[in-house]
């Protein structure tokens, strides 16, 4: 059977996982960072942890005679694009990238781009404010640096250690999240600011349409530079490209 290694870890990438399985002609392994204590149900056979860098991925490649390559990480996972980029070229598999294009903005948004959390924290300013914290448990801890603001912190994991600051409010959750339950929670919690990345999508929309309902403003983190390989934007763009592809490398076998 032909095999096909998908880096996930997000919805997309366990859609796409479930959607090749059902065809019953090919073999899916979906990898995962492992970051996630819990992560959500998967419809194929998972692997956890890291490779190594893009030598160790190659090597994991050559040995499980990985057919195409596919990586779905999330948009904000660079380091694991260009490693896969450069393992797929060392490897000599064809491979693809399924990323979500970018929010944009519409009338209304009142949106800052900042590169990295510590200037997230510099755009948040001196004067206290209520401040919604849409971030994964890596970004949360440089707001320490800012305690006079109150934080409320939503993560699917919990924050391990606790943000050090004297006003913070834990929220576990995985979205998808409507947009009225949002509005619901940024009113409710009288929130001024939300900080977030632009991870694209519609799961995690609802806050930021909620946010220009209410005229609050929004600190995005800016798309880090990916690798420049073949992408698609949906879930059957991708089942496209994996059988164009698959094709194409049967037809250069000769097979």
């Amino acid at each position: 059977m032909t095999k096909i290694l998908i880096l996930g870890g997000t919805t997309e990438a366990r859609l796409l996982a479930g959607r090749l399985a059902a065809r019953g002609d090919l073999d899916i392994t979906l990898s995962l960072a492992g970051r996630t204590v819990e992560p959500a149900e998967q419809p194929v056979p998972v692997r956890s942890g890291g490779f190594g860098g893009a030598p160790g991925l190659e090597q994991y490649l050559e040995d499980k005679k990985i057919d195409l390559l596919i990586d779905a990480t999330h948009p904000y996972a660079a380091q694991i694009s260009r490693n896969a980029d450069t393992a797929a070229r060392l490897a000599g598999l064809p491979a693809f990238a399924l990323r979500r294009a970018p929010w944009q903005p519409v009338a209304g948004d009142r949106w800052r781009f900042v590169a990295d959390p510590q200037e997230a924290v510099t755009a948040l300013g001196s004067e206290p404010r209520r401040v919604f914290l849409a971030l994964g448990r890596q970004e949360i801890g440089a707001f320490a640096e800012a305690p006079q603001h109150a934080y409320v912190i939503r993560s699917v994991d919990p924050i391990d250690p606790p943000l050090d600051v004297p006003d913070a409010e834990y929220i576990l959750a995985r979205g998808p999240f409507a947009e009225v339950e949002e509005r619901r929670l940024l009113a409710d919690r009288r929130i001024q600011v939300i900080v977030a990345k632009n991870s694209g999508g519609s799961a995690t929309y609802g806050k930021i349409a909620a946010a220009r309902e209410l005229g609050i403003n929004v600190i995005l983190f800016q798309r880090p530079d990916v690798p420049d390989m073949p992408a698609v934007e949906t879930v059957g763009e991708a089942v496209e490209m994996a059988d164009h592809l698959l094709d194409s490398a049967v037809r250069k076998r000769g097979v």
